[in-house]
């Protein structure tokens, strides 16, 4: 992929850019964004990373190897029809846009290669938790490509684009909820006396270490809340006013509505 093209210069573009730049992925002068209207943004990344700008004049994406589709899901319509007669019939497209289905791309650019991936914010740190599929007329050797461009930010793993709804919800918008998650918390924390630095900083911490553990530990997130629960002590009394607040239950719902409202977008866009 020695040409690569974002359509697109949001957070999450912004976020795969900053960590193909801590990884040093790929070189920057062969990387371009274009962006509809944001020429500030546009300017700070080409400051920041030495990438280069895609303004009125498109020529320079009738070279591109890979397209990136990285706009919010209600620009993509009119991001496509604006670059479609540039493309060239051998140009790869990925699209980390949520919600809108390959054969909607498809309509909008042509029967070409495409990919569609689900990464999320994390990548800015090179943590992003992704998912990828693929139509059939990407070969082997272009899988291979882009996933090495995908591990550079974070994992990914290969799935049948109907899953990407539910991954999508899970780990697209899963750092949305962990930061709620922390919110609340805090909140909690501070209302019975501590400081908001001390209890971020402890929750950071607990959460990290908490994840570590899963990592390394064979054993099931089960068991190892079991062995932290002692009877009758302080961990089983929260456990206790979760389960009385139906926390799973909350917790479910907020999937399936994520889902679902991925779901929704496909067919809108579609």
């Amino acid at each position: 992929m020695k040409k690569i093209v974002f359509i697109g210069a949001g957070s999450m573009a912004q976020a795969i850019i900053h960590g193909w730049e801590k990884e040093k992925t790929v070189s920057f002068e062969n990387v371009y964004v274009m962006n509809k209207s944001d020429l500030v943004k546009q300017e700070y990344l080409k400051k920041t990373y030495g990438l280069q700008i895609i303004c009125e004049n498109k020529e320079q994406i009738r070279t591109a190897d890979l397209i990136i589709l990285a706009t919010k899901p209600k620009d993509v319509q009119e991001a496509m029809k604006s670059i479609s007669s540039y493309l060239s019939p051998s140009t790869v497209v990925l699209s980390v846009v949520a919600g809108v289905p390959m054969s909607t791309i498809e309509k909008g650019l042509g029967h070409r290669p495409i990919a569609r991936c689900m990464p999320n914010t994390s990548a800015t740190i090179g943590m992003s938790a992704s998912a990828v599929s693929w139509n059939s007329l990407v070969e082997e050797t272009t899988k291979i490509e882009i996933i090495n461009l995908l591990n550079a930010i974070g994992t990914v793993i290969q799935v049948e684009e109907d899953k990407l709804h539910v991954i999508t919800a899970l780990s697209g918008s899963g750092p949305a909820y962990v930061y709620y998650f922390v919110e609340a918390f805090e909140e909690a924390a501070v209302s019975l006396g501590l400081s908001s630095k001390v209890a971020r900083d402890l929750l950071i911490e607990t959460l990290a270490g908490s994840a570590e553990m899963m990592k390394q530990s064979s054993k099931s997130p089960e068991v190892l809340r079991k062995q932290v629960t002692s009877p009758g002590g302080t961990t089983e009394a929260g456990l206790a006013a979760l389960q009385k607040n139906n926390f799973i239950q909350i917790l479910g719902t907020c999937l399936k509505d994520a889902e679902l409202r991925s779901r929704e977008l496909g067919k809108q866009y579609d």
